[in-house]
């Protein structure tokens, strides 16, 4: 298993619970079926990456929407950094992950809104 500092544990958490938060609040839907699809997605990940996920619980940037969302595309730009640092082969698979599970999240409903698609945009483009 790949080591990886508390910091960098939960910027990987905050990044991907993070992404998760900005798509499904982009338009209001059904929270339960989005959160399911966000979760059932994480499956994605390499399961040295599931363990970091899963070692605490997330933590969102605080302040206004935009702050959250700023503090959050951030935390995808610095866990790609910090992914390549220790395992670079996992970094297509990070960005793929969580890709999809915003994908996933977006689609939960059975439509994805202008909002969540331009949303989910915003976290591919912090990814690459």
């Amino acid at each position: 298993m790949t080591a990886y500092t508390e910091a960098e544990g939960q910027t990987l958490r905050t990044a991907v619970f993070g992404a998760m938060v900005l798509v499904s609040t982009a338009d209001p839907g059904s929270v339960d079926e989005e959160s399911q699809a966000g979760i059932r997605a994480i499956t994605l990940l390499t399961d040295d990456l599931r363990a970091i996920i899963a070692a605490a619980p997330p933590s969102l940037p605080k302040g206004s929407a935009s702050d959250v969302e700023s503090g959050v595309l951030a935390a995808l730009r610095d866990s790609v950094a910090i992914i390549n640092a220790h395992e670079p082969r996992d970094v297509a698979i990070f960005r793929a992950a969580v890709s999809e599970m915003c994908r996933s999240v977006a689609g939960a409903d059975g439509e994805v809104a202008v909002a969540e698609r331009a949303m989910v945009t915003k976290v591919v483009e912090a990814l690459s």
